[in-house]
């Protein structure tokens, strides 16, 4: 990877949105996907998107809807070096195939676990082969799960020395008290693991949106903070655009400080260092 991009000296929206999605016509659709998107999202679609407002570099989050074909993120990644993904690949995968990747802009593994009826046991042997060679890539895991199941997962996960990225505010959907939610908050106080305020559209309210930031921020603090849009709104299509996704940014996290350190300098220095 290259060395961390010189940072703007003015910022109000977001330098690196962490969180989209891209895909065309041509992509296979996993037999399990839950979602069909009613239109294409592309790369060229993604990057105007970014120009028009200002979001300078961007990490694309492998969807689960296409299974293990990572193919077109790793072109966007290879034409544009302004951008990063996830993947998401089988345990079993070759050291050799997760090296390749990483040189083309591959920086963690994706685990799409909700709605997910077989989870996979991460104690395993299989597992635990995988989570070393993704820690000793400099790889992170991005977990994406109901707040109230991501204790499976996260003794394990730590346990692995893996750095981890929770998506979309620890999908606290039954409440900020639900113990699943409070055990990413001491996964936190851990010092390996982040959290993206991302789709905040997707939590049921706009009251516990607000009682979720607000917790993070006072739990997590910025540096353990990222933004991302959840560009083209997978289901939102026709309700979310993403002025709006930037917009819920500064709504959220009203001081200019801390939402500069969100936006910027913490996404920065974890995936484009």
């Amino acid at each position: 990877m290259s060395s961390m991009p010189l940072l703007p000296t003015h910022v109000d929206a977001p330098v690196v949105d962490c969180h989209a999605h891209v895909w065309n016509q041509d992509m296979p659709l996993a037999a399990t996907a839950w979602h069909r998107p009613p239109g294409e999202a592309t790369i060229e679609q993604y990057v105007a998107t970014l120009d028009a407002h200002g979001v300078t570099f961007a990490v694309l989050a492998a969807a689960s809807i296409h299974g293990t074909y990572n193919d077109y993120m790793i072109e966007a990644c290879r034409r544009h070096k302004r951008l990063r993904t996830t993947v998401i690949l089988k345990p079993d995968a070759p050291l050799r195939q997760m090296k390749e990747l990483a040189a083309n802009g591959a920086v963690g593994v994706r685990l799409q676990l909700r709605n997910v009826k077989d989870v996979p046991d991460l104690t395993s042997p299989e597992y635990r082969q995988f989570l070393g060679r993704i820690a000793d890539l400099g790889w992170h895991v991005h977990l994406h799960d109901d707040s109230f199941r991501l204790p499976n997962y996260l003794d394990a996960l730590e346990a692995s020395g893996v750095n981890l990225v929770v998506d979309h505010f620890g999908r606290p959907d039954r409440g900020i008290d639900e113990p699943g939610f409070q055990r990413v908050l001491r996964s936190v106080e851990k010092g390996r693991t982040w959290v993206k305020l991302s789709a905040s559209f997707r939590l049921p309210s706009e009251d516990l949106r607000v009682q979720a930031a607000n917790t993070l921020l006072q739990h997590a603090g910025p540096e353990r903070l990222l933004w991302g849009s959840d560009w083209p709104f997978a289901a939102f299509e026709t309700t979310m655009d993403y002025g709006q996704a930037v917009a819920s940014l500064q709504r959220l996290v009203p001081d200019p400080v801390a939402r500069r350190r969100i936006g910027c300098e913490t996404p920065l220095k974890l995936y484009f260092t």
